[in-house]
């Protein structure tokens, strides 16, 4: 049977039914958020591990020059070493159909005969290339469908000096390749890279690499320490070129996946906290209300032998039914947003099956959040209606003691009109009322500048990256090192009006006990088209002797200008020197390290060869250009500037527009929630006021005026709070895209500050609409006669 209290608590909680619905809307989309973000990660941790157990993901990965076959069976025998798989691995560029631009492939050997392997790969579509056709291949199916390609389309490339025609004959995925991105790029563009497979006996036969391997995958044993197989892998493989065995943590995709689960797990935390800090202030308003309105109901039920605990749980109750709404809200919409956000990083994170779940414990824990929000915003109304003694209660509540203070002795109050003055001299008498309202709309201006901010960063990112440091329109990889002819080469293609050649070598820097695996650039000093900046994007000159480096590289190192390096090339002589820190340069991709081109090659002991060259071209040649390219066999990969540029846009647009979108309409929810209770709340406070007003003139324009333009000042004081509070939250968390690929500046455009400011103006003359309507429609004349 339900009791007379709970009969009561619906009967109030329909009274102040729209209020209940904008603190429970808030309350869903702080749960939304968190329900949202720990299922995606949830789904995505299973997802890979699944994914990583099923197809064989190795532990330690190694590349080299090349070494014999036979060299496996000592890998083998490696204490901690359960499985080797050796691969021969090249990068050719490709002639896609459709595709102007050269694309970069990388082809990887497969067993004559499919059996179970390391990275093992699952085919969706197709077969697996027979081992007597040379020509057949399997392509990553993220890559076909990226070009339109299926099973039986063709491909062409150059391999190893020679024309080579491939047919389709399947599409797969591997776990060594859940992020796919070319060498060198943040953002993944599947029109211009992508995996093939090839037989690797007909692999092995047209590179010249019979009996040979290049690659290594191997799997450690349980128990296995890691480090001791890198280092005992390193050994063997040292004096066939091998370039530095490495661990998962460090493989490119695997790392780029944990970023991305880390960076999850902080949005599903600080997102959730603001909007339940806000839900959990417009209960302690809801609630003071109903306890004010309620003071006769507490004394009598004080009077009947009720006792404090069942009173306090009678107010509990309310807000429990503010949040188990709230509750609902968040589940359902957390379950829609969380589907189409896995959408999203199938885009970007390639799995078998990517499915989108939603954990029990997820519900659990956001069932225990939304309950702690709502003891946190009932405690301080619930312990003054338990503290009402019973004879004072049943007093009506004493009127507030207005007497004159600051503002109206000073001259700027007789300033004033009337009703400016009473609405400055209202916010004034409830100042932690007005500072908690400015906080919730602030809130909500954050989180609009906070849902932009990615926008801004990654086009300030790509503004120093291609306007100031690389400015070529070409980057031109080669197969290996040359001797300076192919710089005349490449300066008689089409369209090529400038050549800058660089060379590149992986190298070991270590200064102390810290090391760290990195490329080290060879440059000229003249050089236009790649330039070293600092964090005003200044041109760095480069030092005819002595290092530049990234400032993540030398925080990673821990050292400074005029510091000590050690360097040790990891191919040719693999020379090992000393040489000084000179600069630090503040480019936002890579961590790499520069030097003066001629300085390098003494160092290295090798005449001053080339690894690839930058290159200014003529736009109307140059598809004449790429077509050149696509048949020229020095050329391992080549990266177009605006293929690039269109690249990232892409990618921007499918990742951040979905987040501002979700961000925008929480925010605005935010602001409709804060404003609609706070001018709600004062209605029900000033009824009295108000229709006192009524009857002595004002118009109900006039009083709804009165009442809507201390939200309107409450919102424009809160602006300029919230754009502050989101430039805050923004630089507070560049930290966490402080990542050794990348890392994103602090930068907010004009465009977000008015982005941010115009939604919040929009959502609170939404709210002022909503309210005009219920004041519209009150009767005011009656409030008179009614005792409260």
């Amino acid at each position: 049977m339900v009791s007379r209290l709970f009969r009561a608590l619906l009967r109030e909680t329909w009274h102040v039914r729209g209020q209940v619905l904008a603190a429970a809307l808030v309350v869903g989309c702080g749960l939304a958020a968190f329900v949202t973000m720990r299922s995606v990660y949830h789904s995505l941790v299973d997802a890979r591990a699944q994914y990583y157990a099923d197809y064989r993901f190795a532990d330690v990965f190694a590349h080299l020059k090349r070494a014999p076959e036979s060299l496996a069976n000592e890998l083998r025998a490696i204490p901690g070493v359960s499985t080797v798989e050796t691969r021969v691995v090249a990068d050719v560029t490709l002639s896609v159909p459709g595709l102007d631009e050269p694309a970069t492939g990388r082809l990887v050997s497969l067993p004559p005969v499919r059996r179970p392997m390391l990275n093992d790969l699952f085919i969706s579509e197709g077969r697996y290339p027979s081992r007597e056709r040379s020509d057949e291949i399997l392509v990553s199916g993220v890559f076909a469908r990226a070009n339109g390609l299926s099973v039986g389309a063709h491909l062409g490339a150059v391999l190893n000096g020679r024309w080579k025609d491939f047919t389709i004959v399947g599409l797969a995925l591997s776990p060594e390749y859940i992020y796919e991105v070319s060498p060198g790029m943040v953002f993944p563009d599947n029109r211009r890279f992508g995996l093939l497979w090839m037989n690797g006996e007909a692999l092995a036969s047209a590179l010249d690499m019979q009996g040979a391997f290049n690659d290594v995958a191997l799997s450690l044993a349980h128990g296995a320490r890691e480090e001791d197989v890198i280092t005992e892998v390193d050994r063997l493989l040292r004096p066939y070129g091998g370039l530095s065995a490495y661990g998962r943590r460090d493989q490119e995709s695997n790392r780029f996946l944990t970023d991305e689960l880390g960076e999850i797990q902080i949005n599903a935390t600080y997102v959730p906290a603001i909007f339940l800090s806000v839900a959990a202030f417009l209960l302690y308003m809801l609630l003071s209300r109903l306890v004010a309105i309620q003071r006769g109901e507490i004394a009598l039920l004080k009077a009947f032998g009720y006792t404090n605990a069942r009173i306090a749980l009678h107010f509990l109750e309310f807000a429990l039914i503010v949040v188990g709404l709230g509750l609902l809200i968040g589940i359902g919409l957390g379950q829609w947003l969380g589907a189409g956000l896995i959408r999203v990083y199938e885009d970007y994170f390639h799995f078998p099956a990517l499915v989108f779940r939603m954990p029990l414990s997820v519900i659990l824990l956001a069932t225990g959040i939304a309950v702690g929000a709502a003891m946190i915003g009932s405690l301080a109304a619930v312990r003054r209606a338990v503290r009402l003694p019973p004879a004072e209660a049943m007093r009506p509540e004493p009127p507030r003691s207005y007497r004159a203070g600051a503002f109206e002795a000073s001259g700027f109050a007789r300033l004033l009109g009337t009703g400016t003055r009473m609405i400055a001299r209202n916010l004034l008498r409830r100042p932690l009322r007005a500072v908690l309202s400015i906080t919730g709309i602030a809130i909500a201006v954050a989180t609009v500048v906070l849902g932009r901010f990615a926008f801004d960063a990654v086009n300030d990112l790509m503004n120093v990256h291609f306007d100031f440091a690389q400015r070529d329109d070409v980057t031109v990889i080669l197969h290996e090192a040359r001797g300076p002819a192919v710089v005349q080469d490449l300066a008689t293609l089409p369209g090529v009006m400038r050549v800058e050649p660089f060379r590149a070598v992986p190298v070991w820097l270590r200064f102390g006990h810290r090391q760290k695996r990195s490329v080290l650039m060879g440059l000229s000093p003249d050089m236009d088209l790649r330039q070293l900046v600092d964090s005003k994007r200044r041109r760095i000159e480069l030092p005819p002797a002595g290092l530049v480096m990234t400032r993540k590289l030398t925080e990673i190192l821990g050292a400074r200008p005029g510091d000590s390096i050690t360097v040790e090339a990891l191919e040719g002589e693999r020379a090992t020197f000393d040489v000084r820190l000179a600069r630090v340069s503040d480019e936002p991709l890579g961590i790499s390290a520069y030097m003066d081109a001629d300085e390098l090659a003494r160092l290295l002991r090798e005449d001053r060869v080339v690894s690839g060259a930058f290159l200014k071209v003529d736009s109307s040649e140059a598809p004449a250009l790429y077509t050149a390219l696509k048949h020229t066999p020095a050329v391992a990969a080549i990266a177009v500037r605006d293929a690039m540029l269109k690249s990232i846009r892409e990618a921007m647009d499918r990742s951040f527009i979905l987040s501002t979108i979700i961000l925008t309409a929480f925010a605005a929810v935010l602001v409709v929630g804060v404003v609609y209770n706070s001018a709600r709340i004062a209605i029900s406070e000033r009824g009295h006021e108000l229709a006192s007003l009524r009857v002595l003139g004002f118009t109900r324009g006039e009083i709804i005026r009165l009442l809507l333009g201390e939200q309107a000042i409450l919102t424009l004081l809160a602006i300029p709070i919230g754009l502050a509070l989101g430039a805050l939250i923004c630089w507070l968390l560049i930290p966490v895209f402080d990542r050794e690929l990348f890392r994103l500046p602090f930068a907010l455009s004009g465009t977000t500050l008015g982005f941010a400011t115009t939604v919040t103006v929009g959502a609170a003359i939404l709210s002022g609409l909503l309210v005009a309507r219920r004041l519209a429609t009150l009767d005011l004349i009656a409030v008179l006669k009614t005792r409260e």
